[in-house]
């Protein structure tokens, strides 16, 4: 069954809202094995989205649309797609209760032009919308399906989850399952080289490499007759990549981030954190408090952005700043060191560096970034070099500043376990 997505919204075409649905979507239709050669995105315009409507049913067996399915008269998506399928708009009771319901609950009075979501396809599957207002819809024809879902993302994700894909797993003969593995430390060539022919492997399981900032995610998938016998297939190429990759692999669950990874190993050692930045700006002290849990190690986070912050909230000599510059390793390890004088924490990370895009020099470009950590009085300097925009090297430095933390926790903790620390 080919798969195509088309997404609805002139805020789109003008770059007012970045299509994070797209990626969301195409990636879950390939977790669920249907193959994908098209995706399209079209203004508020009745006769261009029919136009879409028609040629993405006539190429693909599944087309999934997002947008357009609100209150106001721009919001035209549901409309158009039962004209294309032939099917009249009909008031849905349970539809029109939901969203009275969704207002009652807010304490808000309803519009009457809410209503307009209520009107339902004659013979579509109404889609549940927990999130908002707008429920979804799915209509069958001829072999074709189409599945109309909200443009929000946190209405679409859930709505996908709990209502699109087990209605699509029934229309399969084989159940398809996936695994996710998380790898950080590692660049995406280096994984791909040591998992090549796991990469190209044709065989029942397969395995695709997604590279993120600091990290590479690694998706693997079985299709088979049940859920059991697929996940058979997909634990030994697991157990293959942890044993290649080693400690690279932080997670094999997808919903674990890396900076939980880190919070976990120091709430399961009983460590203490605390952070001090320059060029991050808190991102990373952010990424930390973002996991639940986080307050019971996190003491504080330090940003100090000027020379005189650095000197004056967390002790860096003056002479050290003028000597080295504050972009250096010798200043980060006396960042680390004035903040525990301050905060009595079992592990310290600074971060310093040139984010730009101006203020870089041929001895300090643009993207160099210093990190120290600092575990139980073990200090480790990093010296790193990123390139892209202020917002993708600030965002490079806060992964790398995680992956530090958590390369530096492990060690100490296996000195420990070993009893070289005693």
């Amino acid at each position: 069954m080919t798969a195509e997505t088309i997404f609805v919204g002139t805020e789109l075409l003008l770059g007012n809202i970045v299509n994070t649905n797209a990626a969301y979507l195409a990636e879950q239709m390939a977790v669920m094995g249907f193959p994908m050669f098209y995706q399209t995105t079209v203004g508020d315009n009745a006769e261009r989205l029919e136009g879409c409507i028609r040629q993405a049913l006539d190429r693909s067996d599944l087309v999934i649309l997002s947008g357009g399915l609100g209150p106001t008269q721009d919001d035209i998506t549901k409309e158009t797609a039962a004209k294309v399928m032939g099917k009249e708009l009909l008031l849905n009771e349970d539809a029109k209760k939901q969203i009275e319901a969704y207002f009652a609950k807010k304490g808000k009075t309803m519009a009457e032009n809410n209503l307009k979501q209520a009107m339902m396809p004659k013979d579509s599957m109404m889609l549940e919308n927990t999130n908002g207002t707008a429920p979804g819809v799915i209509m069958e024809q001829d072999g074709k399906i189409l599945v109309l879902l909200p443009g929000p993302p946190e209405e679409l994700n859930l709505m996908f989850e709990r209502s699109v894909v087990p209605y699509l797993q029934s229309k399969v003969s084989q159940v398809i399952y996936s695994a996710m593995v998380k790898v950080c430390g590692m660049s995406e060539s280096d994984v791909a080289q040591q998992l090549d022919d796991l990469i190209r492997s044709a065989g029942d399981v397969t395995v695709a490499p997604y590279a993120k900032i600091g990290e590479v995610h690694l998706r693997v998938t079985a299709k088979a007759e049940d859920e059991k016998q697929a996940k058979k297939l997909v634990k030994p190429v697991i157990k293959d990549i942890k044993a290649r990759l080693g400690d690279a692999v932080y997670t094999t669950h997808e919903e674990i981030s890396l900076e939980q990874s880190v919070v976990d190993l120091l709430l399961a050692n009983n460590l203490t954190v605390t952070t001090v930045e320059s060029c991050t700006g808190g991102l990373l002290a952010g990424r930390l408090i973002n996991v639940p849990g986080v307050s019971e190690i996190f003491k504080m986070g330090h940003i100090t952005y000027s020379n005189k912050a650095k000197r004056k909230i967390v002790g860096v000599k003056r002479k050290t700043l003028e000597k080295y510059g504050a972009v250096s390793g010798q200043v980060v390890k006396e960042m680390v060191g004035g903040v525990l004088q301050i905060t009595r924490a079992d592990v310290a990370v600074s971060v310093s560096g040139v984010a730009g895009p101006d203020g870089g020099t041929p001895e300090k470009p643009v993207g160099l970034v210093y990190i120290a950590c600092s575990v139980c009085g073990t200090v480790t300097v990093q010296e790193c070099h990123f390139s892209g925009t202020r917002r993708k090297i600030r965002e490079s430095a806060v992964a790398a500043a995680l992956v530090l933390m958590r390369r530096c926790i492990m060690a100490y903790c296996s000195k420990v376990t070993f009893g070289e620390n005693k």
